[in-house]
């Protein structure tokens, strides 16, 4: 195995020993969404960087213009803290349905209402590291450094440390300086998994609770993606069909759906959003968590035995 590196990926998981997840109430699936709060973190010569943000917008195939500012991209993520946070808090809250951000705290430090407003709907705030940027382009110091300034702002702001994190853009010291800050319970760096896992690499089981880059509306904003809001209805719909068809047939798993707000936070996309709340709510033995809720239940019931638990 020492040929192919070290560490030694792994592509084999849980294979044929894969845990009933034994979600509360004897839930069939566990359904988690996550809410990214990025607008004010993205790169910007006015927050310091070398050039404009180009991902995830409505320009698909955006160029980075170096040493200039880009004004369209500019508001088109504006709007996602103006408007769309709060037509996606308005949802979330008159459907009653539990919600986890994941928010960079220089966001939160621009916009502190609508961090506000998410602790008041009992959201969980998890951190989405102090800003939105490809972290493999930073030295492990700055990153370190980001990631104490992330959990800093976000006490301040929310009043309580973050429990997750999810940098999106990770480097290779991310999780290691995540477990080492030591205040995390869990990271979402990872797509390769339905289930919470365990990393064992840095002296200390740390959960890793998967996230999705499929059925998330980033999709929106690249190429051959969705292009209605039917379309991410549909692929949300039959996602949610297979795993819970899966669940009843005895294999439970999580399905995790991301969103942004200043893509799903469009009126003619945020109706698809609410279409598929409604439709989940219909079902019985269905556990829509926040990621603390599904973190806490997976140290109590699958802490490595091995292992003391903290």
């Amino acid at each position: 195995m020492a040929k192919y590196g070290n560490p030694i990926r792994d592509m084999v998981g849980y294979l044929n020993n894969q845990p009933n997840p034994c979600w509360p109430n004897g839930a069939k699936i566990a359904v988690q969404f996550v809410v990214n709060y990025e607008e004010g973190a993205e790169s910007n010569i006015l927050h310091g960087d070398s050039c404009s943000e180009k991902l995830l917008s409505e320009i698909v195939g955006a160029e980075s213009y170096t040493d200039m500012r880009n004004l369209n991209m500019e508001s088109l993520y504006e709007y996602g803290s103006r408007v769309g946070i709060w037509r996606i808090l308005d949802i979330f809250t008159k459907l009653n349905v539990p919600a986890t951000a994941f928010a960079c705290s220089m966001a939160l430090e621009r916009n502190p209402s609508a961090a506000v407003a998410m602790v008041n709907a009992g959201w969980e705030i998890a951190s989405h590291g102090y800003r939105w940027i490809d972290y493999m382009k930073v030295n492990h110091e700055t990153e370190r450094n980001h990631i104490e300034m992330a959990v800093e702002i976000h006490t301040k702001i929310c009043g309580t440390r973050p429990l997750g994190l999810y940098q999106g853009k990770p480097s290779t010291n991310s999780r290691r300086l995540i477990v080492e800050e030591g205040g995390f319970l869990y990271d979402s760096d990872s797509y390769n998994d339905e289930l919470p896992y365990w990393n064992m690499e840095y002296g200390r089981p740390h959960l890793v609770i998967p996230y999705t880059l499929d059925a998330n509306d980033m999709r929106f904003a690249t190429p051959q993606g969705f292009n209605t809001g039917d379309q991410f209805f549909t692929y949300l719909k039959d996602t949610f069909d297979r795993l819970y068809k899966e669940g009843v047939n005895g294999s439970s798993k999580m399905m995790s759906i991301g969103l942004h707000c200043r893509l799903v936070g469009r009126p003619g996309r945020a109706v698809a959003l609410e279409k598929f709340l409604e439709y989940i709510l219909s079902f019985e033995k269905v556990w829509i968590a926040k990621r603390m809720d599904i973190a806490h239940h997976w140290y109590k019931k699958f802490y490595p035995l091995s292992c003391t638990e903290p």
